[in-house]
């Protein structure tokens, strides 16, 4: 049985090669004292794998040693990324996390029992040698009597599943990266109290002067549909800010070429100081999210559905920051 760390077949190396290629030229190079790259990435269905370096028609999953060199090379280019639909099976996330090697870690929530947290965790994987965690790890749950607000888009329950902070240190600056998996449900208008309820969450932290850190960056799949809507809208309420050059990449591999203001899903955001809280300390520099589908989709003969399945129908959002 081939294992994820052996050479790859001459077909698959030539995907991999394209694949930095790619990469090389779309993204920015990561420079250990000059930058810092976060991303986050909804890695579709990210459980079980099929050990063979291409699955076949009747193989399930359809995820195969291919796929995961292909999402390893591609966290490889971050100093930190979150990555929602991380499944009960770590199968493919543990292969993965051989692909990357002994520098690499990572830390993720338990399951979100119950039909809404289908089955799913809530995680982070690093870069040991440019960042660590620096000593804040939990899950955000809100206070019972919170859940006694009778506004319309007030939150009644838990959260689906439960956003995920944890502190990281890099280059001497510590930072909070929050992440979310907002829940989809069976209308737009039931994701507004999530998106209200955790933009709130986060402005009281960022006020609190007992707070672990102020520096907080939410990030994640926050199921907003558009730019402008009522999910953006509850969104942004207490002052996070999406980037501008953020607003029009596209965040799927189904997103409408010439509408990428669609499927405004992923998103990574932060306060400025605008609205009173503190600024996020970082310098940011610039975003984008990377298309994949053009290096991966011609090589394997595949439709961009079957695509979805084996990387995922998500693009990693990325943003830089500069050291300082």
């Amino acid at each position: 049985m081939p294992h994820v760390t052996d050479a790859p077949p001459e077909a698959v190396a030539r995907d991999l090669r394209g694949l930095r290629d790619a990469l090389d030229e779309r993204l920015p190079a990561r420079t250990i004292d000059r930058n810092l790259l976060i991303g986050t990435w909804n890695v579709r269905h990210f459980g079980g794998l099929t050990e063979r370096w291409r699955a076949g028609d009747d193989d399930s999953p359809k995820r195969d040693l291919h796929s995961v060199r292909v999402i390893a090379e591609i966290i490889r280019r971050f100093d930190v990324v979150a990555i929602q639909e991380i499944r009960g099976d770590l199968k493919a996330l543990r292969h993965t996390m051989k692909a990357l090697g002994p520098d690499w870690g990572f830390v993720l929530t338990d399951v979100t029992r119950g039909d809404p947290g289908n089955d799913e965790r809530l995680g982070f994987i690093f870069d040991r040698r440019t960042t660590r965690i620096s000593g804040l790890a939990g899950e955000l749950v809100v206070p019972a009597d919170e859940f006694d607000r009778i506004d319309p888009d007030a939150l009644d329950r838990q959260f689906a599943r439960t956003p995920y902070a944890v502190a990281f240190e890099s280059g001497g600056e510590t930072f909070v990266l929050v992440t979310l998996h907002v829940l989809w449900g069976d209308r737009p208008d039931e994701r507004t109290p999530e998106l209200r309820a955790i933009a709130e969450w986060l402005d009281e932290w960022a006020r609190d002067v007992n707070a672990w850190d102020h520096n907080l960056i939410a990030l994640g799949d926050f199921n907003i549909d558009r730019r402008g809507d009522e999910r953006y809208d509850a969104f942004v309420s207490t002052g996070l800010e999406v980037p501008a050059d953020l607003h029009a990449v596209p965040r799927t591999i189904f997103a409408d070429p010439g509408d990428p203001g669609e499927h405004f899903y992923d998103q990574i955001a932060w306060f400025t100081g605008d609205a009173g809280q503190p600024a996020l300390s970082l310098d940011y520099v610039r975003g984008g999210s990377f298309d994949f589908v053009d290096v991966a989709l011609p090589r394997r003969d595949l439709t961009r559905a079957s695509l979805s399945w084996r990387i995922s129908d998500h693009y990693p959002l990325w943003a830089e920051f500069s050291r300082r």
